[in-house]
């Protein structure tokens, strides 16, 4: 029980890291706590990646029909890729409140575009992912599609026990990485970077031919994961994964689909990055706790959570899921909560119509 409630956490996106303390001198610390994630749309990801130089497709984004056609044309290529652009997983398999199935279309007509478009734009997609009557689609990604011949995985994240980055990788690329490890964990490869070294051309080699790169694919490989490490260091990231890292029948290595995770404390180094976040698709409440560092998931029952901890909120959601309630929310304040962050808990709290009254609201509080 206490893994649906973390999933449903987990899916909107939830962080339960612990708050972090910086000293400034010897005597005095100050105590930060960790603001919400940085959602960025698959674009911007590929648009940063493109500005460091790493191989990606030709794009274009697109608000309105007229656009995609004429970015379809642009792209003079052999196939285009139509991509919904909203904040959520399985958009291939998503459905439109317009009746068109499926938030990525493949077309080799150009002139097709523009009508998918047309049944995207301005239409709400619902995936497995969105809340139930989905999230409205405000522009669309028009790109070449390219065959892969091979996929693979890789990613660089920082890694605690290593006490810095680390670079992972497998052969099995296009899949769950989760149950490559589970099933071929042979095939899942590591390799700790000195930060203050960088990674090696070494390195790289030694993890491009643990991918299967082979020939001048392997060079090439390697020249993308160096790429790919100089932009996790750019933009102060804490993780970029890309799934696929592809091979094409032509001889390119492409990065076919990144996520990029990004340190919130960095954000007074990144202005730029971080005004790149698309607030738009964010629940007001979730934006309203995140102003105050207020960890708050919404929820479908009718008891509030104010809780103190992560873990304890959710064993909080599971007790009263057991005894036949349903949780509206997973509230937890964290560690160094200040009086202020108690006050506006409480008015978010009270300010929702699905809670009990305020009575019974403060019993299930505590």
């Amino acid at each position: 029980m206490a893994a649906s409630m973390a999933s449903q956490a987990a899916v909107r996106g939830l962080r339960t890291t612990t708050t972090k303390h910086v000293f400034l001198d010897k005597l005095k610390y100050t105590w930060l706590n960790p603001r919400r994630w940085l959602n960025l749309q698959e674009y911007q990801s590929k648009k940063l990646m493109q500005d460091s130089g790493v191989a990606v497709q030709r794009f274009y984004v697109v608000d309105t029909a007229s656009e995609a056609q004429e970015a379809a044309k642009r792209l003079d290529a052999k196939e285009i890729v139509l991509k919904a652009q909203i904040l959520a997983g399985g958009r291939g398999k998503g459905v439109f409140d317009s009746g068109l199935k499926g938030g990525v279309h493949l077309t080799k007509d150009p002139a097709v575009v523009g009508e998918l478009a047309k049944k995207m734009l301005g239409f709400n997609l619902t995936t497995k992912q969105t809340p139930k009557d989905g999230v409205k689609v405000k522009t669309v990604m028009v790109a070449e599609a390219l065959d892969i011949s091979r996929e693979t995985y890789f990613a660089i994240l920082m890694d605690r026990a290593c006490n810095g980055p680390v670079m992972v990788g497998s052969p099995k690329g296009g899949m769950d990485i989760e149950e490559v490890a589970t099933t071929t964990p042979e095939l899942i490869f590591k390799e700790v970077i000195d930060i203050f070294e960088g990674v090696r051309d070494d390195q790289a080699l030694h993890m491009a031919a643990n991918l299967g790169f082979k020939g001048p694919l392997q060079r090439q490989a390697a020249d993308q994961i160096k790429r790919l490490y100089d932009l996790f260091l750019k933009v102060d990231a804490t993780q970029v994964e890309v799934n696929p890292l592809g091979e094409t029948p032509e001889g390119q290595v492409v990065c076919f689909d990144a996520k990029i995770n990004f340190d919130d404390n960095a954000e007074f180094r990144q202005k730029d990055v971080f005004a790149m976040d698309d607030m738009t698709e964010s629940d007001a409440t979730e934006m309203e706790a995140a102003k105050w560092d207020l960890k708050y998931i919404g929820m479908d029952g009718n008891i509030a959570c104010f809780v103190n901890g992560a873990g304890l909120a959710m064993a909080t959601c599971d007790i009263i899921d057991l005894h036949g309630g349903k949780p509206a929310n997973f509230l937890d304040l964290g560690g160094g909560v200040k009086e202020r962050q108690v006050y506006e808990a409480f008015k978010l709290l009270t300010a929702d119509p699905k809670n009990l009254d305020q009575e019974d609201e403060m019993k299930a509080a505590f």
